[in-house]
């Protein structure tokens, strides 16, 4: 299963939702928690995840990336940064495998057709019912 970017997601649910995702997640502050609030969860999580990977690996590259050696005063910085790198490559991947799985269980609902219009409305004439009994 593929991961997906909160780029793809987002495209996903504008697909899905027919509307750009600015638009939906204004809809959404009015409206119960439902399916597009969980997406959108999800898309937001997603977005800080991928923040948060590239900061940190920016930030472990500059602390290996140094000119002189790695001290005993550098070690523990760079265990720190590996393990916040560590967990945002986690949830990120989390995120991505869960709004995948959401998405490919969900499909656009045509927009039903208007029914048809109603035939004009004949008046009724008023019936005349034979009496079958003889007459006296």
């Amino acid at each position: 299963m593929p991961d997906l970017t909160s780029t793809d997601i987002a495209g996903r649910i504008e697909d899905l939702y027919g509307a750009p995702l600015a638009d939906l997640a204004t809809h959404v502050q009015d409206r119960p928690p439902g399916m597009l609030a969980a997406l959108l969860g999800v898309h937001d999580s997603l977005v800080f995840a991928e923040h948060s990977v590239a900061l940190n690996r920016e930030r472990l590259a500059q602390l290996i990336d140094g000119e002189g050696r790695i001290g005993a005063h550098e070690v523990p910085h760079v265990l720190d940064c590996a393990r916040r790198l560590a967990e945002a490559v986690a949830v990120r991947d989390v995120q991505s495998a869960t709004g995948l799985a959401v998405l490919q269980s969900l499909g656009r609902v045509a927009t039903p057709e208007p029914p048809p219009a109603p035939a004009p409305a004949v008046a009724a004439l008023p019936v005349v019912v034979a009496n079958a009994a003889p007459s006296r």
